[in-house]
């Protein structure tokens, strides 16, 4: 049986991220909210990889990950951003390499440095799939997709030129204990979860083993939750940012809707992270 235990956190500092959705507003009101989240302070900002609304009303407004992520790194000045996650099937390997290194470019401003986060996923939402004619397959065949594709991705970032402007995180966000978690001990910088707290530690556990047989010290995974705010999830328990970050959790994306992204809501986070990390 795999023995529940933290994730190694070491020094990492808390960061706390939000996830915009790209649905149900106009793009004002989006750009609008990436400015406002910036300014707020928080440390990241993530977007989706869907081509439709995930909630109701399904056929709202909705815009493409990648094309709004590259307005994202020009507008922005300061905060990692990238997608929540991206889905590996809509597009070859290479080109996901070259989208990623380009936006990584745009966002580096005079600081030279990118701060483009890739989260990549295998894929899950079946109206997708059939709206822009890509074959579903099955859970196990995205996933064996990815596995083939997460080597080429990286392969390819070594031969472009210009090459990125920094080692790009890799994000990867699941927890199949099979096929993604070992996906994560492989490749990842970050690995996103959806895990209650009381399944983390178990969830946590399996990782450790997948590090111990791919040769990988977990300490090098910073470890991320996410949840919205609004419907679902572990922070809407008063001790849940106490309980996650004593299990090793330092990164936190609550997601919000649009049209009005009520950013209001972040705000205790914030405060919390800073006396998480000692600078309040």
């Amino acid at each position: 049986m795999t023995e529940q235990i933290a994730h190694p956190a070491a020094s990492r500092p808390v960061r706390i991220g939000v996830q915009l959705a790209p649905q149900h507003a106009t793009f004002p009101q989006l750009r609008d909210a990436v400015l406002r989240a910036e300014d707020l302070g928080v440390d990241a900002i993530f977007n989706w990889d869907h081509f439709y609304p995930l909630s109701e009303p399904l056929d709202a407004p909705h815009f493409e990950a990648w094309t709004v992520l590259a307005a994202m790194a020009e507008i922005t000045e300061r905060v990692e951003f990238g997608p929540l996650v991206n889905c590996n099937s809509y597009r070859n390997p290479d080109l996901q390499a070259d989208m990623a290194r380009t936006v990584d470019h745009i966002s580096a401003g005079a600081a030279g440095t990118g701060r483009l986060i890739f989260g990549t996923g295998s894929g899950w939402a079946e109206r997708d799939y059939d709206g822009y004619g890509y074959p579903f397959g099955t859970v196990g065949s995205r996933l064996d997709a990815l596995a083939a594709d997460l080597p080429r991705i990286r392969a390819r970032w070594d031969e472009l030129n210009p090459a990125p402007t920094r080692k790009i995180p890799i994000l990867i966000g699941g927890q199949g204990e099979r096929k993604t978690l070992r996906l994560v001990a492989q490749h990842a910088d970050i690995w996103h979860t959806f895990a209650t707290l009381e399944d983390l530690p178990r969830k946590i556990g399996v990782l450790h083993d997948w590090c111990a047989q791919e040769d990988r010290d977990p300490a090098e995974i910073e470890l991320s939750s996410g949840f919205s705010i609004r419907r679902f999830g572990p922070l809407l328990e008063p001790d849940g940012p106490d309980r996650l970050y004593a299990q090793g959790v330092r990164l936190l994306i609550p997601a919000l809707d649009g049209p009005d992204y009520d950013l209001s809501e972040i705000v205790p986070l914030l405060q919390w992270r800073d006396r998480a990390n000692g600078t309040a």
